[in-house]
Formats: C-alpha cells, sequence, structure tokens
C-alpha cells in the first residue's frame, strides 16, 4: 500500500495530486502546440472545481498562475498570460511601516488631534466657537467613556488648550453637556448591544407576552 507520505509533495493541495500529474504529463509533451492545448484543457479542469469564483475579474489569470507554479515554473506554453516571476513566491512583503507620531492622550485618538489642527487654523467667528465647543464635547465624551466616571470641565478645557498647542480655549460662557447627561447616554447605548439570553438549545429565548 502507498501513503500519501510516500507519495511527491502536493505543490498546489487544494488541486489535489491529479492535476498535479497531469501537469507533469504536459511538461513531457514535445510538440508546443499541443503542450499548450494540453496546458489550456488543465486549466479548465482547475476552473470547473471552484466554480463559485468564476464571476473574480482575474479568476482565470489566477489560475494560469497556479499552473505555472504547480509545474515549478518549467512549463513553456502560449499562454494568455506571461507567465510570473519564480521570485515573486519567494521574495518577502515590503515591511510594513507603523505611524512613531505620539499621541498626546491616546483615549482621545489620533483622528481628533487632526480635527484641532484643522480648527486651529479657523478665522475668530461665531462658527469657530461653535466648532471649539462641539470639539471640547467630544473630548469629554471620550474621557467619559474610556476613563473614569466623572471629569471637570476644566479639565477638559486644560486639555483642549494642550492639544491646540494654546491656540483653542473655551469661553467661560460656554458650558459642556452635563456629566450626568453623557454618562446616561453611554449606559442606554450599551444596553442596545446586550444580546438576548439563549436557552440550551442554543434558540433565542421568545419575550414574554
Amino acid at each position: 500500500m502507498e501513503y500519501n507520505s510516500q507519495r511527491e509533495k502536493l505543490i498546489i493541495p487544494e488541486y489535489g495530486r491529479n492535476i498535479q500529474k497531469m501537469v507533469a504529463y504536459a511538461l513531457t509533451i514535445e510538440d508546443r502546440e499541443k503542450r499548450t492545448n494540453a496546458a489550456k484543457y488543465i486549466v479548465s479542469v482547475m476552473a470547473s472545481m471552484n466554480p463559485q469564483n468564476h464571476d473574480s475579474s482575474d479568476y482565470m489569470r489566477t489560475l494560469w498562475d497556479h499552473l505555472f507554479i504547480v509545474s515549478d515554473f518549467r512549463l513553456d506554453v502560449d499562454g494568455p498570460y506571461p507567465k510570473p516571476e519564480k521570485d515573486t513566491l519567494e521574495r518577502k512583503p515590503d515591511k510594513v511601516l507603523y505611524s512613531d507620531k505620539k499621541i498626546k492622550f491616546r483615549h482621545y485618538g489620533k483622528n481628533i488631534e487632526a480635527i484641532i489642527k484643522e480648527a486651529c487654523a479657523f478665522e475668530d467667528s461665531p462658527e469657530k466657537e461653535a466648532l471649539v465647543h462641539t470639539i471640547a464635547n467630544h473630548l469629554k465624551k471620550s474621557y467619559l467613556n474610556w476613563n473614569r466616571e466623572s471629569v471637570d470641565d476644566e479639565v477638559i478645557a486644560h486639555h483642549l488648550n494642550i492639544l491646540s498647542d494654546g491656540k483653542l480655549t473655551l469661553s467661560d460662557e460656554q458650558k459642556l453637556t452635563a456629566t450626568s447627561d453623557i454618562l446616561a447616554r453611554n449606559k442606554s447605548r450599551k444596553k442596545k448591544f446586550i444580546p438576548r439570553s439563549k436557552d440550551n438549545s442554543g434558540k433565542r429565548k421568545k419575550r414574554q407576552q
């Protein structure tokens, strides 16, 4: 009895051993035209194995690339697409560079710093005051959402001053949303996302009428 562990390793297991044998046979065909026709037939068989992927725009090109990979890039045929380079498989992906920009207050996030920077460029006007007030309210909501259960408006005003490098300030007339109102809204949002309990069978329990 022959075990799979004793057989030749499958290059792309998804296509199975028969496809790999067909490719190996195609490599032995000396006539280029016949070899190309054999390659087209193999690709059609590969396509029939995953019909749900036919709608993909680059599906056929992927199949031809896989054909060349299974042949260890030794198959020389007149395909509809250029043969991929072997080193593309061995090449390591480019290193993803992470942002080294430090966030002054992590609980506010990076986006709010960009918004504050844009607000600093506004000329003094009622619209700018309204924008600063909105930003300060957002800071307070974020603070209460990720940090403590209470916060003084003076703390938020101080953080706004730091984030804007002293360019944005809250006037004494500008009052922020009450802490109790923000906490009540946060609790209300959390309740909306609590799933109903399930019974032992895994089905949702019906609400009692």
